[in-house]
């Protein structure tokens, strides 16, 4: 069960830790004037909490050759919905799938190579038993890309700090 909230400290850190994902601890405890085992603690604490959901490198898909991104609603048969959403964890080039509320049922972000490899996608995912039909959006750029650390900053009460790249 995630936490419900951070104190400034905890919110310090989290800021640390993404601006400088691969400095050590011992040097983010340093820069923060905790001990290690402090910062060590409060880490473990916030992983096991679900707050910390990783610690891998943020990955570009476009430097991966995927250059088109699009946002794709799928209108489903609701019976099918958990068989759909099992396919479609098996697609790589869907990054991202919510069930939504408005409209459409499940939302996708797809990473393409070229609209004709999305189109592919979309296709493939049309074929699934259930799914019924499909709207798409091409993103055009990123004015806001995916972020989570000026939400952190409010929650731990900190002023806002840098904007930093989920």
């Amino acid at each position: 069960m995630a936490r419900q909230g951070l104190d400034p400290l905890d919110g310090r850190m989290l800021r640390l830790l993404r601006e400088r994902p691969r400095e050590g601890l011992l040097e983010v405890a340093r820069r923060l004037g905790v001990a290690r085992g402090t910062l060590q603690a409060r880490l473990d604490r916030l992983t096991a909490s679900g707050v910390v959901t990783g610690y891998g490198p943020d990955v570009d898909v476009a430097a991966l050759g995927h250059v088109v991104q699009a946002f794709t609603t799928f209108e489903v048969d609701q019976p099918a919905r958990e068989a759909i959403a099992a396919r479609l964890r098996a697609v790589p080039q869907i990054i991202e799938a919510h069930i939504v509320t408005g409209p459409g049922d499940i939302w996708c972000r797809i990473a393409g190579t070229s609209n004709q490899h999305v189109q592919q996608v979309i296709d493939h995912v049309l074929a699934v038993p259930g799914v019924r039909r499909s709207t798409t959006v091409i993103a055009l750029s990123a004015v806001v890309p995916h972020r989570v650390q000026p939400l952190v900053d409010e929650v731990a009460g900190l002023p806002p700090g840098p904007d930093v790249r989920e």
